[in-house]
């Protein structure tokens, strides 16, 4: 079959979907059924840092047999936080909440990957153990925009502190450490999060980056802590249960690069060499939260550079997923928006069903149903022929 560009339409003849061929993910393969995952999505619903019971009808509801699912982002030290109720996995209290929830997942079929992160210097004070600064690759402040402390107002980013050379292997070991708590928990593997502005992306970025040690200055230099990382969880946990999410183009939180073309296909090819689970790659038209920007750029090159299952994010509906991964483009299309709007969109899309619209004022708020578990499920209805 001929190659499909993204945006093009797929004819209505052409009834076998690529979204649901089977995929064999990573090296120790977990068996997908389908190729529509469900992103990490922040939704500041588990109080106290600990995930809630109302988390297990959320996944639930957007769970199906041999369907693969990403947590939200979710903390690896008391450090780590930057957004009011978002979870952590550090502590027994936070395992002993998550393990009904993967179960539940489990018991539906699911194969269920924790994203770790850290947000570094995208915190205030008030969320750091002491009111310390928040720790970075930088002292440098994020000049834009602010954070949302817990009891609701807004506030500008705090000035933060560069992590010292000698407090490097403590950050890996925090993520060492969830990650081990993650699979005690019962999770299939997890999910670094090396995007979006993050630590781990601060590091990364020339833009966020201006040390002058052995973490700072060349590409090889700035890419280390996110690879010792990955070393350190893989000998931790292994490999086939590690997967990593990162967004060379993007620039959030002033953590941008002169060069996102190096350091995607940098990181693409150090990561052949560790044979992870899966690489995730965030589209560089998702240039803020949640909104579409056209962008001649695209994450084609990291694709060609990395030889195993590459994960592709960024507004895509129905039909660029479809041709994305007909054209070899990717090998599963994760979806954030539309899968929070639609808890059974795997089923709408193999129907070409209507979709729910998501409603935006609702993604960061604390309440347990609404905006959260209150999406309509598709009525078993049959579609008309020309949907």
């Amino acid at each position: 079959m001929g190659e499909v560009h993204v945006g093009e339409d797929v004819p209505p003849e052409e009834e076998s979907n690529p979204l649901f061929q089977p995929l064999e993910l990573g090296p120790k393969p977990f068996h997908l059924s389908h190729r529509i995952v469900l992103a990490p999505l922040t939704r500041c619903r588990s109080y106290g840092r600990v995930p809630q019971p109302h988390a297990i009808l959320y996944y639930t509801q957007r769970t199906t047999p041999g369907g693969l699912l990403i947590t939200e982002a979710t903390g690896v030290s008391p450090s780590s936080d930057g957004y009011p109720h978002t979870p952590g996995i550090y502590t027994e209290e936070q395992v002993a909440a998550w393990k009904p929830i993967v179960k539940a997942v489990h018991d539906k079929g699911g194969i269920f990957f924790a994203q770790l992160w850290h947000v570094g210097r995208m915190s205030h004070t008030s969320y750091q153990p002491n009111g310390a600064p928040p720790p970075s690759s930088t002292n440098k402040r994020i000049e834009r925009g602010g954070v949302t402390l817990t009891d609701g107002s807004f506030q500008p980013f705090s000035e933060p502190k560069a992590i010292e050379t000698h407090e490097i292997p403590t950050y890996v070991q925090y993520f060492v450490h969830s990650a081990k708590q993650s699979i005690a928990a019962g999770f299939d593997g997890i999910e670094l999060h090396g995007a979006h502005g993050y630590l781990l992306d601060q590091f990364m970025k020339d833009g966020a980056n201006d040390r002058t040690d052995q973490y700072g200055g060349s590409l090889e230099n700035r890419c280390r802590f996110p690879l010792e990382i990955v070393d350190a969880v893989v000998a931790a946990v292994g490999r086939e249960r590690v997967g990593i999410r990162l967004s060379p183009f993007a620039d959030y939180g002033e953590a941008y690069d002169s060069d996102p073309v190096a350091l995607g296909t940098y990181m693409a090819e150090q990561l052949n060499d560790r044979g992870i689970a899966y690489v995730h790659y965030v589209e560089p038209r998702m240039r803020a939260a949640g909104e579409l920007e056209t962008s001649p750029h695209t994450v084609w090159p990291f694709r060609k550079a990395f030889k195993g299952t590459f994960l592709s994010a960024g507004g895509y509906n129905r039909e660029e997923g479809i041709n994305a991964v007909k054209a070899g483009k990717a090998d599963a299309i994760v979806y954030g928006r539309l899968f929070l709007s639609n808890p059974d969109l795997p089923k709408r899309f193999k129907l070409n069903a209507p979709l729910n619209k998501y409603d935006r004022s609702t993604f960061y708020t604390q309440d347990p149903v609404v905006g959260y578990t209150d999406y309509p499920f598709l009525e078993e209805t049959t579609p008309s022929p020309h949907l």
